[in-house]
């Protein structure tokens, strides 16, 4: 190529040197300077950070643990009644909670199940003279050692568990992932069976919900699709939340983005342009801008720009169901009943746990839909697991 072509291009007035510029500025010093603390992000140093966020999270789970057990501990009489009034579970209320919990043989100093019902208890009364819905503990522990935090909670909520006689019958050796199933179905039958509720949330009892749970619940419950969805998952973990995923409706998201953010700048120039970019409104540069502002929302970290809706529960984002993990579920209407029957026709076992059993059968059942709500409406806590083997100190990724 001759050399006056060379140089007419890495011009400044040249698309192609802006365009170069740009990108080595974006995504080789902004982004990895302000991101490479995110967790979430491309961008994040995992060997320089991970171990001493991770351990900084389980010290403030463990001091809010604690924190949690002192609460419920204190004799006081304001503690007291603020808590004793959630004994007296009312019949057929909007919504129930059920909140199921186990002894768990490590991290029991974190208090998980104690932190998830003082956040419950909290904002369980936002909802005006009427409460937000109805709670119950439903304790399954089965094994020897009671589960002492489901025990210590009697004075405050309703805790439901197996009679002597469903424990006995409930013996034979079966596998984790059985055995967490069969508790799961016995918490939603129980506590339809209890209070008959018009719609039912099950909670983990490492799923603290967000401040804002039951009014997005509200709101989600208000849709018109929400009378023909068997479940609506409340939680996803955040690093699987990521644009590049096997979901397509991730990638016509990101691809919308890029295309509203491109033209929006591109307009934008015809007003007020101080560097003197030379883009137009051509397909060319629309195509690189896009692009553009693809790569820089993905590998910033789209769960970033996920909490930007929590400005409104109507900001919500309701999209088909993913895959993994059961958290926090709502069941409209008596979907829990249909989702009890589906869970008892099926044998689990690694590989094919609970939550995929959920997820094949709302794919595979005519007239059956599934949702997911994005972003999370509890954060989880669960660092140790009560069902699955531990690390010697849990990471956050």
């Amino acid at each position: 190529m001759p050399r006056w072509k060379v140089g007419q291009y890495l011009r400044w007035s040249s698309t192609v040197t802006q365009a170069l510029v740009i990108s080595v500025i974006t995504f080789c010093i902004i982004l990895p300077l302000c991101c490479h603390r995110l967790l979430y992000s491309y961008f994040f140093i995992r060997s320089m950070y991970l171990n001493s966020m991770s351990e900084e999270a389980l010290r403030q789970s463990l001091n809010q643990g604690q924190d949690a057990l002192h609460f419920w501990q204190s004799a006081s009489t304001a503690a007291m009644a603020a808590s004793s009034r959630f004994n007296d579970v009312a019949q057929h209320p909007e919504l129930l909670v059920t909140v199921v919990t186990a002894r768990r043989n490590q991290g029991q100093d974190f208090h998980y199940l104690l932190q998830v019902m003082l956040q419950l208890s909290i904002i369980v009364g936002g909802c005006g003279e009427r409460r937000c819905a109805e709670v119950l503990v439903c304790d399954v522990e089965s094994g020897p050692q009671e589960n002492q935090d489901a025990r210590l909670l009697e004075a405050h909520f309703r805790v439901i568990r197996r009679s002597p006689q469903e424990q006995q019958r409930d013996q034979e050796q079966i596998s984790t992932f059985e055995r967490e199933k069969r508790d799961y179905v016995f918490c939603l039958r129980k506590g339809w069976e209890l209070v008959k509720p018009k719609n039912m949330v099950v909670l983990e009892d490492d799923a603290v919900p967000k401040p804002d749970f039951f009014a997005v619940v509200k709101d989600l419950l208000s849709r018109r699709f929400a009378l023909q969805t068997l479940y609506i998952k409340l939680y996803h973990p955040e690093r699987l939340q990521r644009y590049w995923n096997p979901e397509p409706y991730r990638i016509l998201e990101w691809v919308g983005l890029g295309l509203v953010a491109a033209t929006a700048l591109l307009l934008a120039f015809s007003y007020w342009n101080p560097c003197s970019f030379s883009f137009t409104p051509s397909a060319n540069h629309l195509i690189f801008l896009t692009l553009y502002f693809m790569a820089v929302t993905e590998l910033m970290g789209r769960h970033y720009l996920l909490e930007v809706r929590r400005l409104s529960p109507q900001l919500y984002a309701v999209s088909p169901a993913t895959e993994c993990c059961t958290p926090a579920m709502l069941f409209p209407g008596n979907a829990s009943l249909r989702v009890a029957e589906y869970l008892d026709g099926t044998f689990c076992v690694k590989g094919n746990a609970k939550d995929m059993v959920l997820y094949r059968m709302a794919r595979t059942i005519p007239g059956e839909r599934a949702h997911s709500v994005e972003p999370n409406l509890i954060t989880h806590i669960g660092a140790y697991s009560s069902v699955r083997p531990n690390p010697a100190r849990p990471k956050l990724l």
